[in-house]
């Protein structure tokens, strides 16, 4: 899928807040580089989720990286919600991942002294907001995971599957117009795992992000709205769901 490169210097909302262009990365190996992403270009588009699948050392977790803006390409360019990447200082970058870029990580990593509505707190206080906007919005946010009745709850009083649940809404709770999943369901089994893939879409189309989910799990896939493959650092065409 080659797409024609994305120039933007200015923020402007886009129907595509997540567009990857001819991007390349490659990392040193001994006397030579290793090609991690070849060409790559992927268009996420608002208000729907693309799974990226591939087998380990394809190229997923570099392409998550990139995306980002964790990982600089050698080559391509990286637009979020209409804003060019490309050349952006790490504190710009800071700043276009705190208020456009949530991330959910493969291990939820919650703060154990915290409960699970001070978990999501935490997350607007670090980005300035009053205190009582952001306990309105954390309360929302558990209402939306289906954990209102366990806020005052802390990690160690919660299953695998809440944990992630609150995961997901902490990377919400600065409302992004981008969202990155990382394996969100590689500590879970089937059930628990394919009942946090139907959230994460839920989610997504009522919250109208552009949602791009790492995952190994084909079986899961039946609730996300297109599917895109790596191989050797090289990006299949992305397809619909409903077309496997």
């Amino acid at each position: 899928m080659n797409l024609p490169t994305v120039v933007s210097t200015t923020t402007t909302p886009s129907s595509k807040p997540l567009q990857l262009s001819d991007v390349t990365l490659t990392y040193p190996d001994g006397d030579t580089r290793l090609t991690a992403l070849d060409s790559v270009s992927l268009e996420v588009p608002k208000g729907t989720v693309t799974a990226l699948v591939g087998p380990s050392g394809s190229g997923k977790s570099s392409l998550l990286a990139v995306a980002a803006t964790l990982i600089s390409p050698e080559r391509g360019t990286v637009v979020i919600d209409g804003r060019d990447t490309t050349g952006l200082s790490r504190r710009e970058l800071t700043e276009v991942r705190r208020h456009k870029v949530g991330m959910v990580f493969q291990q939820p990593n919650l703060l154990p002294s915290l409960t699970a509505l001070e978990q999501l707190q935490v997350m607007a206080h670090l980005d300035g907001r009053s205190a009582k906007a952001a306990k309105g919005r954390a309360e929302e946010l558990l209402d939306a995971v289906g954990l209102s009745e366990q806020a005052r709850r802390r990690p160690h009083q919660l299953s695998g599957g809440q944990r992630q649940r609150i995961n997901i809404a902490r990377a919400l709770m600065n409302e992004p117009t981008v969202l990155l999943v990382d394996e969100p369901t590689s500590a879970l089994d089937h059930e628990r795992g394919a009942a946090v893939v139907a959230l994460l879409t839920e989610l997504t189309h009522k919250r109208a992000t552009a949602t791009l989910l790492v995952t190994h799990d084909r079986a899961q896939l039946t609730a996300v709205d297109q599917i895109a493959e790596v191989y050797d650092g090289r990006l299949r065409r992305p397809t619909t769901a409903t077309a496997r």
